[in-house]
């Protein structure tokens, strides 16, 4: 689904930056600078013993008579009889292939794909259906609109990107930025028609923006808009163009086709909250003439209805859904939107709340949490709008050199090592120059610049927040050479950026991270910047 003409602005927690200043490069880093450095397959199937998660989400909802009918997560095992791989990996080095399989605790075994993708990139290309079923998701290919890898499909995440740990132990989530998601338009099982279901997904709520659509769930089986309530899937986001909760979002909504829906009424309903959790426990179920949609914190406390009763108006009861599966996308292949995924599975029937808050009960008890952040030496640091990389301007070596953007060439100069440090900031250097990222003059102000010390930018630390801001393009079009901002090295009582809120652990592994300011979000996308390129 999608109407909207453009990609509206990027309100992603995690990638957004701020003011239009003037970056510097200064000396005295406040520490020594370290040196840079297609259909899925069938599963190989490989016994576990048993997990120490004596029942997944999918032993609960069939033992509340609505069993799974697909299943998927990169993080753990959702139903204790599976013994199967739980995601593939594609190693883009040499284009090999690995299935990632579960620890005995039911946990990902991530040591299995950091050990198969070291020194290299890799990219999940399967995510296994755990339930049975074979409805497994794969490269999500062209429909109305075209994704931009090779074929017009859409590009497949990068494996590393959203680090989290389960119950303490590493594993990764499914991070989809906009271009990428995956598909199933042959599925088993699958609600079709106005046939009850029920859909939850565990996602990172502060990974997000307000284009469509990032969505999991029922989905039409052609990539094509094919009329209203043709899908049913959880749609996570901040987009108010159909429809919306109260505040500014994000919230949990339903796609219904050609509708965002909060509740019955198209366009608002107040019941229906801003998520701020940094992990979001997302429901959304439908049967004849009703549905619901339930939310809650997938760390703590139990679930909330922020909506139950009949459908929308219009084509949407009864229901003509279609079957297929979709992960980040929506039932066109509309891929502007954003966000992360860690698990989530589609039923055969219509759950009862008690079952739902016994899934979420299960959810708590996985205990998600934010990874720990860790140094990333020689990382690319790329402005997600003009596509241009951080860069040490004519190859300065003197403390006061300006950084600027330009054309990616992966030289040194556009090279940076990201360090944390022991008070929760990160020291950003430069591998050409030894120097430190800085804002001169302690400017807060666009357009200007600020003071001086070891450059220091707030990370992704359990809702923390930023001394200072990497700044956007001095224009709407990128220009190679535009003005970014710096921060003082002098670190100062942090400042909330943006909405003061951020991942932890963000940008651990080669993922994004976030440097900001005081203003707000920009309507063009132009504040968010990413790391690697």
């Amino acid at each position: 689904m999608r109407t909207l003409t453009h990609f509206p602005a990027i309100k992603i927690r995690l990638l957004r930056s701020a003011g239009l200043l003037a970056m510097v490069l200064l000396a005295a880093c406040g520490g020594s600078s370290p040196t840079s450095p297609a259909p899925a397959p069938a599963p190989v199937f490989a016994a576990t013993s048993a997990s120490v998660f004596a029942d997944g989400p999918c032993d609960i909802y069939a033992a509340g008579g609505t069993p799974c009918v697909a299943a998927h997560s990169t993080t753990r095992v959702l139903l204790s009889t599976y013994t199967g791989p739980l995601y593939q990996v594609l190693r883009q080095s040499d284009n090999a292939t690995l299935d990632v399989t579960a620890l005995s605790s039911g946990i990902a075994n991530a040591a299995q794909q950091d050990a198969f993708c070291a020194g290299t990139t890799c990219l999940i290309k399967v995510i296994y259906d755990q339930s049975g079923h074979g409805n497994h998701l794969t490269q999500a290919p062209p429909g109305t609109y075209q994704g931009p890898a090779a074929g017009g499909y859409d590009n497949l995440a990068v494996a590393t990107a959203a680090p989290v740990t389960l119950s303490g132990q590493k594993v990764y989530g499914v991070f989809i930025p906009q271009g990428t998601g995956y598909r199933n338009n042959a599925t088993n099982g699958i609600a079709v028609g106005d046939q009850p279901e029920g859909i939850y997904a565990a996602l990172n709520g502060w990974h997000y923006n307000d284009a469509c659509c990032f969505d999991y769930g029922n989905a039409e089986t052609n990539g094509t808009n094919t009329g209203d309530g043709h899908m049913e899937t959880v749609y996570f986001g901040s987009s108010s163009f159909w429809g919306s909760g109260t505040g500014s979002g994000p919230w949990i909504m339903a796609d219904l086709e050609n509708g965002l829906f909060s509740g019955s009424d198209p366009h608002l309903n107040a019941g229906d909250p801003t998520i701020t959790s940094r992990f979001v426990s997302a429901f959304v179920k439908g049967k004849a003439n009703h549905w619901a949609i339930r939310g809650g914190d997938t760390q703590a406390g139990s679930l909330s209805t922020f909506y139950d009763g009949v459908r929308p108006s219009g084509g949407y009861s009864p229901m003509s859904k279609e079957g297929a599966i979709v992960l980040g996308i929506g039932g066109d292949n509309s891929n502007g939107g954003q966000g992360t995924f860690y698990e989530g599975a589609m039923t055969s029937g219509y759950p009862t709340d008690a079952t739902e808050n016994a899934v979420q009960a299960n959810l708590v008890a996985a205990k998600y949490a934010a990874a720990p952040l860790v140094t990333q030496n020689g990382r690319a640091i790329k402005n997600a709008y003009s596509g241009l990389c951080l860069d040490d301007y004519n190859a300065g070596t003197a403390p006061g050199s300006p950084a600027v953007q330009w054309t990616c060439n992966g030289l040194t100069l556009q090279q940076w090592n990201i360090i944390p440090t022991a008070d929760g900031y990160v020291t950003i250097v430069n591998v050409n120059s030894g120097l430190c990222l800085d804002d001169t003059n302690w400017n807060t102000a666009n357009g200007a610049s600020s003071s001086s010390g070891p450059a220091t930018a707030r990370p992704f630390s359990s809702g923390a927040s930023w001394t200072w801001a990497a700044a956007r393009s001095t224009s709407s079009t990128a220009i190679a050479g535009s003005a970014w901002m710096t921060t003082t090295p002098r670190r100062r009582p942090a400042r909330k950026c943006g909405n003061g809120r951020a991942p932890a652990g963000s940008f651990s592994g080669g993922a994004f991270f976030e440097v900001c300011s005081l203003i707000p979000p920009d309507a063009a996308g132009r504040d968010a910047w990413l790391a690697p390129a």
